[in-house]
C-alpha cells in the first residue's frame, strides 16, 4: 500500500510538472524544444492523411449503403463481433413486387410478360449491386479502416509519449537554468545542478528513442499510401465491372422487349383515337431528344444478317476453325427458338458466322444450338 501511495504521489508530480511546463509554453514564459523541419513536415502528413482517410472512408459507406440506419445497424453489429444479417436489396425488392403484379395480372397479357421481363433484370442488377458493395467493402474499405483503427491509433499513442518526453525534457532545462543562476549565489547549489544535470541527460535519451519510435512509425505513412493506391485500383475496377454488368443487363432488355413491341403498340392503337395524338406525344414532340441506348435490329425487324431473323440453328453448321470454350457467367432465358438457355457455369462450345451481330456468338451443347449473347460469357482459350 505504501509504495501505490509513493507511486501516486511521484505520477502526481510529473503530472503536474507537465501541466505547468505545457501552461507556460503557452504564456511565453519558458522555452519550448522544437522538433526538426523533415519531423513536422511528417507529422503534417500523417495528420493529413489520417483526415481525408475518414472523410473518404465514411461518404465511401454513403456511397455503399445510402440508408443511414442501415448503417448503424451494421456498425452496431461489427462493434458486437456479429454477423450483419443479409438483406434485399432495392432491385431485387423491385423485382419480386414486379413478379408479383404480372401474377396478378396475368403472365400471358402484354403487360404481365413486359413486367416479368424487367423483373428479371432488375433481380440481376441487385445481385450485381450486392456483389459490388461486398467487393468494395473487403478491398476498400476494410483496409481504411484497419489503418484508422490499428496504425493510426499506434501512431497516436506515441506521439503522446514523445510529447510527455518533451515536456519532461524542457522541464528538465529549465530547472538546470535555475539551479545554475543559484550556484552563481551560494555554494549550496552545486549538488542540486549535479542533480538536474543528470536528470537531464536522462530525460534527453528518453526523448531522442521516443523521438526515433514516432519518426519511423511516421515515414511508414509513405507505405500506407501505396497500399490504399491498391486498394483504390481495385474499388475502381469493381465499380467499373458493376455498371458495365448493369449496362449489358439494360440493354440485353431493351432487346428482348424489341421483340414484341409491335404488340403493345398495337393494343395501344386499338384502345386510343388515332386522330388525336395523346399528351406523352405531345410532349415528346416538343422537347429535346434524349439519347438512349442503342437498339440492335432484331427478328422483328427486317432480317440483314445471318444471325438475325433467318437463322434456324439446325441449319448452322459450325466453322471448321474458329470454335471455343466458354463458360456462362449468368443463367440466361432463351426468348425464342432461335436462341439458347443458358445455366450459369455450365460450359458450351461458341463461334461465330459471317455477318453476325458482334453482340452474339452461335452456341452449342450437344445437341442443343443456338444464338447466346457474347455478354453472358467468359471465353477460354
Amino acid at each position: 500500500m505504501e509504495f501505490n501511495v509513493k507511486k501516486l504521489a511521484s505520477d502526481a508530480g510529473v503530472f503536474f510538472s507537465r501541466a505547468m511546463q505545457f501552461t507556460e509554453e503557452k504564456l511565453g514564459q519558458a522555452e519550448k524544444t522544437e522538433l526538426d523541419a523533415h519531423f513536422e513536415n511528417l507529422l503534417a502528413r500523417a495528420d493529413c492523411t489520417k483526415n481525408w482517410t475518414e472523410k473518404i472512408l465514411r461518404q465511401t459507406e454513403v456511397l455503399l449503403q445510402p440508408n443511414p440506419s442501415a448503417r448503424v445497424e451494421e456498425f452496431l453489429y461489427e462493434k458486437l463481433d456479429r454477423k450483419v444479417p443479409s438483406r434485399v436489396t432495392n432491385g431485387e425488392l423491385l423485382a419480386q413486387y414486379m413478379t408479383e403484379a404480372a401474377n396478378d395480372f396475368g403472365p400471358g397479357t402484354p403487360y404481365g410478360k413486359t413486367l416479368i421481363k424487367v423483373g428479371e433484370t432488375q433481380r440481376r442488377l441487385g445481385a450485381a449491386e450486392r456483389e459490388f458493395i461486398h467487393s468494395a467493402s473487403i478491398n476498400f474499405l476494410t483496409p481504411l479502416r484497419n489503418f484508422l483503427e490499428g496504425d493510426w491509433r499506434t501512431i497516436s499513442k506515441e506521439r503522446r509519449i514523445l510529447q510527455n518526453r518533451r515536456l519532461d525534457l524542457d522541464a528538465c532545462k529549465a530547472r538546470l537554468k535555475k539551479a545554475k543562476a543559484a550556484e552563481a549565489k551560494a555554494a549550496l547549489w552545486s549538488d542540486e545542478v549535479e542533480k538536474a544535470e543528470h536528470e537531464l541527460r536522462l530525460t534527453q535519451t528518453e526523448f531522442d528513442r521516443q523521438a526515433e519510435v514516432t519518426r519511423l512509425l511516421l515515414e511508414g505513412i509513405s507505405s500506407t499510401h501505396v497500399n490504399h493506391l491498391r486498394c483504390l485500383h481495385e474499388f475502381v475496377e469493381s465499380q467499373t465491372n458493376y455498371y458495365a454488368q448493369c449496362y449489358q443487363f439494360m440493354l440485353d432488355l431493351q432487346k428482348q422487349l424489341g421483340r414484341f413491341s409491335g404488340t403493345f403498340v398495337g393494343n395501344a392503337d386499338s384502345t386510343s383515337p388515332a386522330a388525336a395524338p395523346s399528351p406523352p406525344a405531345v410532349a415528346a414532340a416538343t422537347l429535346p431528344a434524349v439519347p438512349t441506348i442503342p437498339v440492335v435490329p432484331t427478328i422483328v425487324g427486317v432480317p440483314n444478317t445471318v444471325a438475325e431473323g433467318v437463322l434456324n440453328p439446325n441449319e448452322v453448321k459450325p466453322p471448321a476453325s474458329g470454335t471455343r470454350k466458354a463458360r456462362v457467367l449468368y443463367d440466361y432465358e432463351a426468348a425464342d427458338s432461335t436462341e439458347l438457355a443458358l445455366l450459369a457455369d455450365e460450359m458450351i462450345t461458341v463461334y461465330s458466322l459471317p455477318g453476325m451481330d458482334p453482340d452474339w456468338l452461335i452456341g452449342e451443347r450437344g445437341n442443343q444450338k443456338g444464338k447466346v449473347p457474347v455478354t453472358y460469357l467468359e471465353l477460354l482459350s
